[in-house]
């Protein structure tokens, strides 16, 4: 009997140690919220960041107001290594913890998980949340009720960042070279519509070169930029890959000012690592860096001083990733409080009324100021015809030490990129025999 108890006991020690460090379990009384993410991998000092960011948010609306009218937050992660395979594992196994809100909302922060994603939210009747990638024609809320690819999606990205290449050459980019280095997958292909639309209407010379995963091995495509000499590279990378281009671009001599970067290409922990090689370099960006926004400096006193910060490495706290990762819990906590304002203020909210929370999002420049969220993300208002709510982005530039932000917010070209996905999502919807209609 007491060899028993003692194995119980340390299956019992075995267990916890096992269990994931700041983790909130599901109850039955908590909102809880499925959070496939990655931290290991070619990826997972991006995903360390960002999460880091999103968890300690979670917990911060738990410890200063008590949860969402009363209503506290629970969450669990579950490792994805930025896998598409296993990101759907995940998802699986997460939607069943919690029989009422099936996980509330998914943030996978990987445009192929999200891709295999699509269906299957729909069909379980939980969002599905791309915050600044995904799939752009998902904006069409007729067509795709349950994803949601806020703030801006990557057509409207590309389109801004065009403009804003345009703005320093007079208004126009005619008889420009422009190369396109992307990540060769679903994130660095789906604004190739898009550029290709632009290069059109803008009459400059587009050039694609396409990077394997995970993208370590640029050589070839650094010498055919030195060889082709564009005017501007636009740059859509991601982990590895960004220091590895930063420096690749010092070796052949191309000037960082003349490179921008998609805003998943744009970190600290993309230009750290590169040294010397990424001072001058440009990104786009939704959110400012530094740790002086009055929530995050609120988060370090609140969460970090009570000792529950989910960082190991605080240094990180105030960053570029980490604060996107707040902006990003920030949206989803604010759409379950429109969804509880409708269906009942401290109740439990279901994935079906929380996508009605997400489509019906109202985030205005005074609401993100009572937040302490001014510059984390711009304004967000949605619609069944737009779930992205946005569409605008800042540029931000490297000095050598931190990311100063060097434009006010541009929207890309609506009236070109819109109708883009518009087709896109009308065609996906007669392939899949799906009649486009407003949820009420």
């Amino acid at each position: 009997m007491k060899l028993i108890t003692q194995l119980m006991l340390t299956a019992a020690t075995a267990a916890a140690l096992l269990a994931p460090v700041g983790q909130a379990l599901a109850q039955a009384d908590t909102q809880f919220i499925a959070l496939p993410s990655y931290r290991v991998g070619p990826y997972g000092a991006n995903g360390q960041a960002f999460y880091g960011g999103y968890v300690d948010y979670l917990n911060y609306v738990n410890m200063k107001e008590g949860g969402i009218n009363g209503v506290k937050l629970s969450w669990e992660e579950c490792e994805t290594e930025y896998n598409n395979a296993k990101g759907v594992e995940c998802y699986e196994r997460l939607k069943g913890k919690n029989l009422v809100t099936k996980g509330t909302a998914y943030n996978v922060m990987a445009t192929g998980i999200a891709y295999a994603l699509i269906d299957k939210s729909a069909e379980d009747k939980v969002p599905l949340m791309m915050v600044g990638y995904g799939r752009t024609d998902a904006v069409d809320g007729s067509v795709f009720p349950y994803a949601f690819p806020l703030v801006t999606t990557y057509q409207m990205q590309v389109s801004a960042i065009v403009k804003y290449l345009a703005s320093k050459n007079g208004g126009t980019l005619a008889g420009k070279k422009i190369a396109y280095l992307y990540h060769d997958s679903a994130y660095g292909k789906e604004p190739i519509v898009a550029l290709e639309a632009e290069s059109k209407i803008g009459k400059f010379n587009l050039i694609q070169i396409p990077v394997a995963h995970p993208g370590n091995e640029q050589g070839a495509q650094w010498l055919r930029i030195r060889q082709e000499n564009p005017d501007y590279v636009i740059f859509w990378g991601w982990g590895v890959m960004n220091q590895t281009a930063l420096k690749a671009a010092q070796k052949v001599g191309y000037s960082r000012d003349k490179m921008i970067g998609s805003w998943w290409a744009g970190s600290e922990e993309d230009t750290v690592p590169a040294g010397e090689a990424a001072k001058g370099y440009m990104s786009a960006t939704w959110n400012v860096a530094g740790d002086k926004v009055p929530v995050i400096a609120d988060i370090e006193k609140v969460v970090y001083g009570a000792g529950k910060g989910n960082m190991q490495d605080k240094t990180k706290v105030g960053t570029i990733l980490y604060n996107r990762g707040v902006s990003v819990a920030i949206a989803t906590v604010e759409a379950i409080r429109t969804a509880q304002a409708k269906y009942g203020k401290g109740k439990v909210i279901s994935g079906e009324q929380m996508r009605w929370g997400l489509e019906n999002l109202n985030i205005t420049n005074a609401r993100l100021a009572q937040l302490g969220a001014t510059g984390l993300l711009p304004e967000i208002k949605t619609s069944c015809d737009n779930h992205e709510g946005s569409g605008k982005i800042k540029i931000q530039q490297w000095d050598g030490s931190k990311w100063t932000v060097i434009s006010d917010w541009i929207e890309g070209n609506k009236t070109l990129i819109h109708p883009l996905f518009k087709a896109n999502a009308a065609k996906f919807a007669k392939e899949k025999g799906i009649t486009p209609a407003c949820m009420k």
